[in-house]
């Protein structure tokens, strides 16, 4: 299993949603919070079974300057984050 991180892309396995690309948020033992800058922004950001997303191991560059910055993720650069990921 992938070891799922803050910023890494993530594309929904299950659900309505199925197929749809996400940011990671939040991750957490069982548990990890997504965001698409649209439906599901940074501030409410969708909880989601690991098991049912599959995480992309390549964090964008856009998302990356945010974190090691210490900026928080806004909407714009989460939407730009999938973007680079398509």
């Amino acid at each position: 299993m992938i070891n799922m991180k803050t910023g890494m892309p993530a594309r929904s396995l299950a659900g309505h949603d199925r197929g749809k690309l996400y940011i990671i948020i939040r991750a957490e033992a069982e548990y990890v919070w997504v965001a698409d800058g649209r439906c599901h922004t940074a501030a409410k950001p969708k909880k989601k079974n690991r098991k049912h997303i599959q995480a992309i191991c390549r964090i964008p560059e856009a998302v990356e300057k945010a974190l090691t910055a210490g900026e928080p993720l806004t909407d714009r650069i989460i939407i730009s984050g999938i973007e680079a990921t398509i």
